[in-house]
């Protein structure tokens, strides 16, 4: 409850960070659409000018913006998008959706590929298989996401004709959920998420294949082996219970993730999520769109700290808050 409580005075201190940073280039987004304006021939007079910025309140000092923002929080709204004009948090919650089922399959993806791999690393260290894992754990950390995503997509244009982007097929655009969309877009999901779980599978696999075996090096295995367990028992239910900490302690950095997820790549591969219209949001300045969704990351950092805490001290015993 203590920690919980600290929580509220730390998401108000993030907001005014935020509010503040995203306000330091600059320009408005008034300038940037004056300017777009000016170069498409248009001429825009004093008034017209004064106008969108009362409009869209920003002739008002920083302090008044922001306050409006926060007061607006309890009646769930976040502003309006200037780039949009809409409701910043229909646009959030249009992306959250896809941006969440990406996130989570690559998260997936990250454990079920890297656990065993790096316990099997760790059982049989320097062997041909351990080698090769540790090979492609290197390649996996070098290699950049976008990169990946480009060479699937060419390999995939090139031999069958396919051109993977999106998450849904064109022929289901704008159609009503139904178990044919519902499969579409699972045919859609494999690819953004071995492009995007790939760089974390091979961090993780290092971290977990280094925590195994400093745990094998220690004397409950050892006293585990003399009492006649069975190796797996040995590994599974003792080992990998007490190596699996720092995993857990990277949830405060993966939580987060299901906000952004990978801009870069969802700009390759055209994917609907909130990392593509953070990046848009922050070249046009739309500040409150921006701001909006970095606040939910930092609050995801905040939450993902307390979870993982608490998880910790499920898992082990010997940790405890004080």
């Amino acid at each position: 409850m203590r920690r919980v409580l600290y929580t509220i005075p730390t998401v108000f201190f993030i907001s005014i960070i935020v509010f503040f940073i995203i306000q330091l280039p600059p320009g408005s987004w008034i300038d940037n659409y004056v300017a777009q304006l000016a170069r498409e021939g248009q001429t825009v007079s004093e008034q017209y000018i004064e106008a969108l910025k009362i409009r869209y309140g920003i002739d008002q000092p920083i302090h008044i913006r922001y306050w409006r923002w926060v007061r607006g929080w309890f009646r769930l709204d976040f502003g309006r998008s200037f780039m949009w004009n809409a409701s910043v948090l229909e646009l959030v919650w249009e992306r959250f959706a896809a941006t969440v089922a990406i996130s989570v399959a690559s998260m997936l993806f990250i454990y079920v590929v890297s656990i065993p791999i790096a316990v099997y690393g760790a059982t049989h260290q320097y062997s041909l298989g351990d080698n090769i894992a540790t090979f492609l754990g290197f390649v996996g950390l070098a290699v950049p996401n976008f990169m990946l995503a480009l060479v699937l997509m060419y390999f995939f244009y090139t031999r069958f004709g396919i051109a993977p982007g999106g998450l849904v097929s064109p022929a289901f655009q704008g159609q009503p959920w139904s178990l044919a969309k519902l499969f579409d877009v699972l045919n859609h999901l494999w690819i953004p998420m071995i492009v995007i779980g790939m760089g974390g599978t091979a961090g993780t696999l290092r971290v977990l294949r280094a925590s195994v075996l400093d745990e094998l090096g220690k004397d409950y295995v050892d006293v585990a082996r003399a009492k006649g367990l069975p190796e797996k028992t040995v590994i599974y239910k003792h080992v990998l219970r007490v190596a699996i900490n720092p995993l857990i302690s990277r949830l405060v950095w993966e939580l987060p993730q299901v906000i952004s997820g990978s801009t870069i790549v969802a700009q390759v591969l055209s994917l609907p999520i909130l990392g593509a219209l953070l990046l848009s949001s922050l070249q046009s300045q739309d500040m409150y769109l921006a701001g909006t969704i970095i606040l939910f990351q930092s609050v995801l950092v905040v939450v993902g700290g307390l979870i993982s805490d608490i998880l910790l001290a499920l898992s082990d015993p010997r940790i405890r808050y004080e």
